[in-house]
């Protein structure tokens, strides 16, 4: 079995994290894998949202070291292998107009916190345990997670868990806003799955700006995004989708989308 398996199902994709024994610790070649799976994503219309999740009980414990053991890298050398290769992840998420959503449980440690950080949303379950965790060992954050957690839970918060290294439960990360929502273990996955699939049969031209549209929001003054948004608006307006759930809502029937 793959170390990283893209599949789809419907109009949801799904990334799994396959590597249980390491509690999915990732290797650089599940990242170049990872970052395959995103540009599919990107290229199938068909597929309307995606869910990140891992194998067995941890969604991801960070990096493998052993994959990086034997190897001396320059000051340079590092800083090339997290900007040409890790930090692909987070421009590609950035980049796409469709929901990610990551279904965490078990420990999400490191890099592992921040690629659950860097989704749109997270779903927790009730065994989920976050933690920075950088600290511990001598290092910063190496993957968005001093940029994520300060817009989720503010800055006091975020360097209190940045700095500590402190762990977080599933209903704590629900509470202070590091995950959406949590759930027992079990209820996990398929709540996960029925939120993905009642985004997936929304207006997909409408779902991609209003998150693109949010995430520009967190950069601009209120008229500069006024102004963006109204030329969004415009665009939207045109679309026959938007034209068919107008005249639905206006007509007081099921729309085009709905139940899909």
């Amino acid at each position: 079995m793959a170390d990283l398996e893209y599949t789809v199902d419907g109009k949801v994709a799904t990334i799994l994290l396959n590597r249980p024994h390491r509690k999915n610790a990732f290797t650089l070649p599940m990242i170049d894998d990872w970052a395959d799976a995103l540009r599919e994503v990107t290229a199938d219309d068909g597929v309307r949202a995606l869910v990140l999740t891992g194998a067995g009980d941890a969604f991801c414990s960070g990096i493998d070291l052993g994959d990086l053991s034997g190897v001396e890298p320059t000051p340079l050398d590092r800083k090339r292998m997290l900007t040409h290769r890790i930090h692909r992840i987070a421009l590609a998420l950035e980049d796409l107009d469709k929901p990610v959503v990551a279904a965490v449980k078990g420990p999400a440690v490191g890099a592992g916190m921040d690629m659950a950080l860097m989704c749109d949303m997270r779903f927790a379950g009730e065994s989920a345990r976050f933690s920075e965790g950088y600290i511990r060992v001598g290092l910063v954050p190496g993957d968005g997670g001093c940029f994520w957690l300060p817009r989720l839970v503010g800055v006091a918060k975020a360097l209190e868990l940045l700095l500590t290294g402190d762990f977080v439960d599933g209903r704590e990360a629900e509470r202070i806003g590091i995950a959406n929502h949590c759930y027992p273990d079990d209820e996990l996955l398929p709540k996960t799955y029925e939120f993905a699939e009642r985004l997936a049969a929304l207006p997909p031209v409408s779902v991609g700006v209003i998150k693109r549209a949010t995430y520009q929001s967190l950069r601009l003054d209120l008229r500069t995004h006024l102004d963006l948004i109204s030329s969004h608006m415009a665009v939207v307006q045109s679309t026959s989708d938007s034209r068919e759930a107008f005249a639905a809502f206006r007509e007081k029937r099921p729309g085009h989308f709905e139940g899909r």
